[in-house]
């Protein structure tokens, strides 16, 4: 398609998928994405469409053109949004907009944009629901130059080959990226992002015959920090690159909307609120009140609160243990535990006979 239309390869990606969005085109796979027609694809192709913002790529072109556009003409994406590996995401507000909205105007404008909070609050999941033309790098402090721009790898003939890496791809493809545990990576590291997301939107490859990658249209970049990880630095030089820097919460009205056990979001609230008082370094966030509700429904209430209290950091693990016993009416809670041997009798049952069925509650 690229080579008929005399496009970048990156253009006609951004046009897939702006169709898809629309409901004019079919995404048949999200690892490697391939696209298909469907009824309403032949009736997109009779006129040109100004899409409103946050809707289209590449982007930089018409950016200026709709900060005129008021904010009420946007479109309000409030419903679920189903990410690259098919789970759901519920947009929530950011500054009087769906924060999935918000962030396609930010890229519009080309304005990067930090996200900040505790592991498990959503940052992420936010990202990949805004952008499906996401690339992702798992930062920690092993990521090297390597991991961003690329390497030399040994091709099966023997020889080596270079490997372009993630930030490559994404500005030739004009694609967004998100740097995920961005302040645990090493800022020498980092320092070879920078040329890309400034005036210059080139860097240069010095391994690679040194030479020049410049962004295409689309190109952009979101990063996500979570500070209470141990290692976790946020540099002046990090910093000053994010022009935006959004706070992300557990929003707990959703957990109960999402009906995970409403005694267990209330223990969460209250050791929300000690964390926020200083009191406490850990309080359930979104995935872990998911894990406790698949937990549930697999091995039971008893053990999903068991797991809930085993999955805090240990210097927290009475305060938690505590604020479930308070709140739910048990009498006792410990980290799940193995417990002595099954009699032989036992062992020999059908697989899941000897699981209970999750026990009823009331909400």
């Amino acid at each position: 398609m690229a080579r008929q239309l005399g496009h970048s390869h990156g253009a006609v990606r951004n046009a897939a998928f702006t169709l898809v969005r629309r409901g004019e085109a079919d995404q048949s796979d999200f690892g490697q994405p391939s696209f298909g027609a469907n009824p309403r694809t032949a009736a997109a192709a009779q006129a040109a469409v100004i899409s409103p913002p946050g809707t289209h790529a590449p982007r930089a072109q018409a950016a200026t053109a709709r900060t005129t556009i008021p904010a009420a003409a946007a479109p309000r994406r409030t419903g679920p949004i189903r990410r690259a590996g098919g789970q759901l995401y519920h947009p929530r507000e950011l500054a009087d907009l769906p924060d999935v909205e918000a962030l396609n105007r930010l890229r519009d404008a080309d304005v990067p944009v930090l996200l900040y909070g505790p592991p498990g609050t959503g940052k992420t999941s936010l990202v990949e629901a805004a952008f499906p033309d996401l690339l992702t790098v798992a930062g920690d402090g092993d990521t090297t130059v390597g991991d961003l721009i690329g390497e030399y790898t040994q091709a099966d003939s023997g020889g080596y080959v270079f490997q372009y890496g993630p930030l490559v791809t994404a500005m030739t493809e004009g694609r967004a990226l998100l740097i995920d545990d961005a302040t645990l990576i090493s800022p020498m590291v980092l320092a070879a992002l920078y040329p890309a997301m400034d005036g210059r939107r080139q860097i240069q490859v010095k391994a690679h015959k040194g030479e020049t990658i410049k962004a295409e249209k689309g190109f952009y970049v979101v990063a996500g920090h979570n500070p209470g990880v141990h290692g976790a630095v946020l540099t002046e030089a990090l910093s000053s690159r994010f022009s935006v820097q959004i706070q992300i919460g557990t929003d707990y009205d959703l957990a109960t909307a999402l009906k995970i056990d409403a005694r267990v979001v209330r223990v969460a609230r209250h050791l929300a609120a000690q964390v926020d008082l200083g009191e406490l370094g850990w309080a359930p966030q979104l995935r872990e009140l998911l894990s406790y509700q698949k937990t549930e429904a697999v091995l039971g209430t008893k053990a999903a609160l068991a797991n809930l209290v085993g999955i805090a950091p240990l210097e927290d693990r009475d305060a938690v243990a505590a604020a479930i016993i308070k709140t739910v009416g048990v009498t006792r809670v410990a980290p799940l535990t193995l417990g002595k041997q099954l009699p032989a009798s036992a062992a020999r049952r059908p697989p899941g006979s000897a699981v209970s069925a999750p026990r009823g509650r009331s909400r």
